[in-house]
């Protein structure tokens, strides 16, 4: 498998404030499996992700949401964590990089917080999906089929509720990658 994604690229969307495993852990298993993975923010510099409540470290920063292009990404992650969910769906050019990538049918993988975005991009409805469990509400009002489930696939949407997840949501992005 280490070469499976080879010259497959994904970029992964944050603001400051993601959930610092639901990076560091997808990330890894993508470049094992021989992809290259982009940090996509909203400033460059760097970017800083959490411990649940807590600030943990930075991550340089590869491109920004004005300089990335949907159509440079084979797929896109969006990790999540409460500040960083909150404020990269208030991201107009985040939400717009979404949805060039769903217009592309690309995967999309969402994780505990991360689907806020795709609500606020529109990008639910009629899809089957899981979060954490307090986007329930928000994901169902708009338009999706809330499960409690490990790892959901709809298409090229694929969502988890939370970190314990992380095995199944890292396999089941890279089989959609084709590894």
């Amino acid at each position: 498998m280490a070469n499976s994604l080879k010259g497959k690229r994904v970029a992964i969307l944050v603001t400051d404030g993601f959930e610092q495993v639901e990076l560091t852990s997808p990330k890894e298993a993508l470049e094992q499996a021989g992809a290259a993975t982009d940090i996509v923010a909203d400033e460059s510099g760097e970017v800083r992700g959490w411990n649940h409540m807590d600030p943990a470290d930075a991550f340089k920063v590869d491109k920004t949401f004005d300089s990335a292009r949907s159509d440079e990404y084979d797929a896109v992650l969006l990790p999540g964590g409460v500040v960083n969910g909150d404020n990269i769906r208030l991201n107009e050019m985040a939400r717009t990089f979404l949805r060039d990538a769903a217009k592309a049918n690309k995967p999309i993988a969402v994780i505990c917080h991360g689907g806020w975005i795709l609500a606020s991009a529109d990008l639910v409805k009629g899809k089957r999906m899981t979060s954490w469990a307090s986007l329930e509400d928000d994901l169902r009002n708009a338009g999706a089929q809330w499960v409690d489930e490990e790892v959901v696939v709809d298409g090229s949407l694929i969502s988890s509720r939370n970190p314990d997840d992380l095995p199944a949501f890292n396999k089941a992005l890279i089989s959609a990658l084709g590894g």
